[in-house]
């Protein structure tokens, strides 16, 4: 059994953090007779599940609904965030493109240069 404290220090994080996840409803802490909350082990693991979603784009909301009790429901959340973060990576990979070509391109204006005003009318 954990404090806040205690589970906060282990997590790398600030307790602050910790009671705003419970407080969003992103993570469920029992607590002891006199209100404070006990982080045991799986309290703890499921803060680690917290984080590594947040670490890797999760908004609160979504955590919280990828920590759904049923696959399905998890599962999908889960997939739009692929969804999202595939179309993002597919934006940032058509942007080096352009740098790239704006770098090599013997023409001083980007209106100068087709490729290059192709590029920039892209959403």
């Amino acid at each position: 059994m954990r404090t806040i404290g205690e589970a906060a220090a282990e997590l790398g994080i600030e307790a602050h953090v910790l009671r705003h996840w419970e407080q969003v409803g992103a993570l469920d802490v029992r607590r002891d007779g006199k209100g404070y909350r006990i982080y045991d082990d799986a309290a703890l693991e499921r803060a680690r599940t917290v984080l590594k979603l947040r670490r890797v784009g999760l908004s609160l909301p979504e955590v919280t609904a990828a920590m759904a009790p049923t696959k399905e429901a998890a599962q999908a959340v889960v997939e739009a965030k692929i969804a999202e973060l595939e179309s993002e990576v597919a934006g940032r990979q058509a942007a080096i493109v352009f740098l790239q070509h704006t770098v090599e391109c013997r023409h001083r204006y980007l209106d100068e240069c087709p490729d290059c005003a192709t590029f920039a009318r892209e959403p």
